[in-house]
């Protein structure tokens, strides 16, 4: 299964991090302008603590540019906890697709880790994919670097 990870080292405590990363408004916030996802209002406002581990919290479309639908994330975390979480879900081009997301203290504030491994659909190169995902995670953490004053992990 092919693998991507990103890591950044921001100069924010971890649970200010945190709160940002794992909202609706935080992770569009770290895709703009390339992309954003979506989500029923009701998953927007209720936020992580509405979450039932191993249940679809919902199909979010990712949107090129903001409004151009090109994906879809029928999201799913297996795993919850402050600081970390595990998301495997299946997607319109990937039949299984993990991420996994830290943010711990780090001595210059906190370091934000993402891994991200998947398995492309039948007909969906596998190079190709990793490249996409490389290059967006690349971009989410730069996002994250300028939001929070940070540079990318050695």
């Amino acid at each position: 299964m092919p693998e991507v990870r990103r890591a950044s080292i921001l100069r924010a405590p971890a649970d200010a991090v945190w709160a940002r990363v794992t909202t609706f408004a935080g992770i569009n916030d770290e895709m703009r302008p390339l992309m954003r996802m979506t989500a029923p209002r009701e998953v927007r406002e209720a936020g992580l603590s509405a979450v039932t581990l191993g249940e679809r919290v919902c199909r979010s479309w990712i949107l090129a540019g903001g409004v151009l639908p090109v994906e879809y994330d029928d999201l799913v975390l297996v795993e919850l906890e402050e600081g970390r979480f595990l998301e495997r879900s299946t997607m319109l081009t990937q039949a299984v697709w993990e991420h996994e997301r830290t943010v711990a203290p780090h001595p210059d504030g906190s370091l934000v880790t993402d891994r991200v491994a998947f398995t492309p659909r039948r007909g969906v190169p596998a190079g190709l994919s990793a490249r996409m995902v490389g290059f967006t995670f690349s971009h989410r953490h730069r996002r994250l670097q300028q939001r929070f004053s940070g540079r990318p992990a050695d």
